[in-house]
């Protein structure tokens, strides 16, 4: 099939504030192609995404669509233009059933001679597009409040196929799905590539992207840098582009010592919540343990157990800290035990998005910081400015708004107040879930660190390379039960792990 140019994107600069987001971009797509958009966290990809898809305005430059003037201004006109976007959060509305969320705002296309919704028609229409994207156990009528965060972003990618999009945008949507989401996003993905359409793939998994994608458009710091053919390029020439310099192939630790004191510092026994079934772990000081499973194995729900997040059916969760011990019911009595949770839904569950990012770093230790019955701003400003500058914080100042950070550098946030509130023992649920390559290497090293100074970390992550690059010990859940520990050691392999989880 002979490739056209369908979007043209010449001159596209995007200020927020004193912060250039894009600066004088230049580029093409063309049709029957999958381009992936990839840098660092910052570097510009949403928001070029962003801008091609109405959801923003440029301040400078001009777009064309089929030879035609492109100027979206909003979502809605971007998609009566056929360019649809799939993001990496929630794009649902809650209150609302599976179908009214897919036809949100096609209603009328479902309304009789009376203007009444005819809700019947309009449950088999979603039902039907459901299925053809291979999903059939979505029902239509369901509630989205009650799903799962993937079926959400199925119900998405339904909302978008719909709308039979000659350009579609995926912005670091693979982070949030199982395998059997990500295998729906797929094959969406090669359809329209056969079909002639174009995609646009945004992934920090750089081994995803050159697997999936003919060439690759590479940013740093808002400006467009190279355009790559997949077949004549390496990863490490595309992270040289990403970064600006030489970065090796290696990330995670070096050693293979399992090197962590005797002493307990986190303990469950017996655990029974929900999917998991008499769950007993212990977490040493100075301990990385790993937890690696599939999505829902009952890894994510056992680290909100174990913060006092999920009240278990029966067993107890207790921290044990200058020789006493507690038992962990809620998340306060964690927190004063000197516990940190990271959160893998970031933007949900671990930021106040329209807070700035002093009050975020600032809020679990206001308690510590109080002299009486006040705290002094001078004190919580300083905290903050500590917590930023130590994690490298890509920011205008401590009062910019959270909501306006990179995904690496929300991250960094989340980290910094915890770190910042001195915590002993840190639950990181996927903790470079949506992180570029620069600041996740920056993580592991921060890992490492922690670790020498006598913290422990307990690590859930479905990235294997990651649980068995850091990890001091790994334990394997499937089906809510523990099936299998492996110390660290050169002779554990994915496939090795792979075996216990499926």
């Amino acid at each position: 099939m002979k490739q056209e140019t369908v979007l043209r994107v010449r001159g596209i600069t995007k200020s927020f504030a004193s912060t250039r987001a894009l600066v004088d971009v230049t580029l093409d797509f063309c049709s029957g192609e999958v381009r992936g958009l990839i840098g660092e966290n910052g570097s510009g990809k949403s928001t070029l995404s962003n801008a091609i898809s109405g959801q923003l305005q440029p301040d400078e430059g001009t777009m064309e669509l089929h030879g035609q003037p492109y100027s979206p201004v909003n979502n809605v006109d971007a998609k009566n233009h056929h360019v649809c976007m799939i993001v990496q959060e929630m794009g649902t509305i809650e209150g609302m059933t599976v179908a009214a969320n897919i036809f949100l705002g096609k209603e009328d296309l479902f309304q009789n001679g009376l203007k009444i919704l005819d809700t019947r028609r309009m449950n088999q229409e979603a039902d039907r597009i459901l299925k053809e994207i291979g999903v059939d156990y979505i029902q239509p009528e369901a509630l989205v409040d009650k799903m799962a965060f993937e079926d959400r972003k199925i119900v998405e990618m339904a909302r978008a196929m719909y709308m039979e999009p000659e350009i579609l945008i995926v912005d670091e949507t693979t982070t949030a799905l199982s395998q059997r989401g990500r295998d729906i996003l797929y094959s969406i993905i090669a359809r329209l590539r056969d079909s002639g359409k174009t995609v646009i793939f945004i992934s920090h998994d750089l081994d995803e992207v050159m697997d999936k994608c003919n060439s690759i458009s590479v940013m740093r710091d808002g400006h467009y840098v190279d355009t790559l053919a997949v077949k004549d390029c390496t990863p490490s020439q595309v992270r040289q582009l990403m970064v600006g310099r030489e970065i090796g192939e290696e990330y995670y630790r070096a050693d293979y010592e399992h090197e962590y004191g005797e002493e307990v510092v986190l303990e469950c026994k017996n655990i029974h919540a929900g999917i998991l079934k008499d769950i007993s772990l212990q977490l040493h000081k100075g301990e990385i343990l790993g937890l690696a499973g599939l999505t829902d194995c009952g890894i994510h729900e056992l680290g909100k157990v174990l913060f006092g997040l999920i009240p278990p059916a029966s067993g107890t969760v207790s921290a044990y800290r200058d020789g006493a011990e507690v038992e962990i019911k809620k998340p306060i009595t964690a927190i004063n035990s000197k516990m940190g949770y990271v959160s893998k839904n970031r933007d949900q569950e671990a930021l106040m998005l329209l807070s700035s990012i002093q009050d975020n770093i600032s809020l679990p230790s206001l308690d510590m910081l109080k002299k009486g019955f006040l705290i002094f701003p001078s004190s919580e400003k300083e905290l903050a400015k500590r917590g930023a500058e130590q994690m490298q914080i890509k920011m205008r100042g401590i009062d910019q708004c959270v909501m306006y950070l990179s995904g690496g550098n929300k991250q960094k946030v989340v980290l910094a107040k915890w770190i910042g509130n001195g915590s002993e023992v840190l639950i990181l649920d996927c903790p470079t879930r949506g992180i570029d390559v620069g600041v996740k290497a920056a993580i592991y090293r921060l890992m490492e660190k922690l670790k020498a100074e006598g913290k422990s970390i307990l690590m859930i992550s479905e990235e294997l390379p990651e649980v068995i690059g850091m990890s001091d010990r790994i334990l394997v859940l499937k089906d809510g039960e523990i099936q299998k520990e492996f110390m660290r050691s050169s002779d554990v392999t994915e496939s090795v792990i792979i075996e216990y989880m499926i």
